[in-house]
């Protein structure tokens, strides 16, 4: 093998994760992948089953130290003693999001435009895997996000994070809504630093918003 070269079952993962960001999992075929990554369709069968199973793949091995990043933020934060406010809170969620969008050795914005347009989709193949392995962080945020904002019944704080995890989701996956409308010459969706001065405040006055 050549110094410096990805092996085979990494670069099936690198170019499947960028097709599936350009054309979502049902437009992007085998042989689009095949054909980039330069390989046959028996390497990917042997390193990875199907493509069901790559795209599984392509998504778990980054999602796994993201969410970690996550629980490390909110560990340091619940740590210092002060009781956490729901901008303190949300900012936990989107440093690790800034910091994975600067690191192409983790996927970069590539992989944050994947991750939140998978998430926002719930895709079928990946609900009951996230379900299972996750669980632990959407109950820390539950509980995080009880105590910052005492005021609201239970439900009401499940439905707050729903809403606002979804906008942030949808703002990372780099979609500008405006374009539906006409062409935007303000905004710049794919612009992680933009995303996060324009989001923090919108989402965290959704979440704190009087019934």
């Amino acid at each position: 093998m050549e110094a410096n070269k990805p092996d085979t079952a990494t670069r099936i993962l690198d170019v499947a994760e960028r097709l599936f960001v350009e054309h979502g999992f049902e437009a992007t075929s085998l042989r689009m992948i095949t054909q980039q990554a330069e390989v046959n369709l028996a390497a990917v069968n042997y390193h990875f089953g199907s493509k069901d199973a790559l795209f599984e793949s392509v998504f778990m091995r980054r999602i796994g130290p993201f969410v970690a990043a996550c629980l490390a933020e909110l560990d340091a934060a619940e740590q210092s003693g002060e009781a956490l406010s729901a901008e303190a809170l949300v900012r936990s969620f989107v440093r690790p999001c800034l910091a994975l969008s600067k690191d192409p050795a983790r996927g970069g914005a590539l992989f944050v435009r994947l991750m939140s347009r998978t998430l926002v989709e719930n895709h079928r193949l990946l609900r009951e895997a996230l379900s299972q392995q996750y669980s632990v962080f959407v109950q820390r945020y539950t509980a995080a996000f009880q105590r910052a904002l005492p005021q609201f019944a239970a439900e009401d704080i499940a439905w707050r994070m729903h809403f606002a995890f979804t906008v942030m989701f949808n703002a990372f996956a780099g979609n500008d809504v405006l374009k539906i409308f006409g062409r935007s010459q303000v905004v710049n969706a794919r612009d992680p630093e933009l995303i996060v001065k324009h989001l923090i405040p919108f989402v965290v006055a959704g979440l704190s918003a009087p019934i």
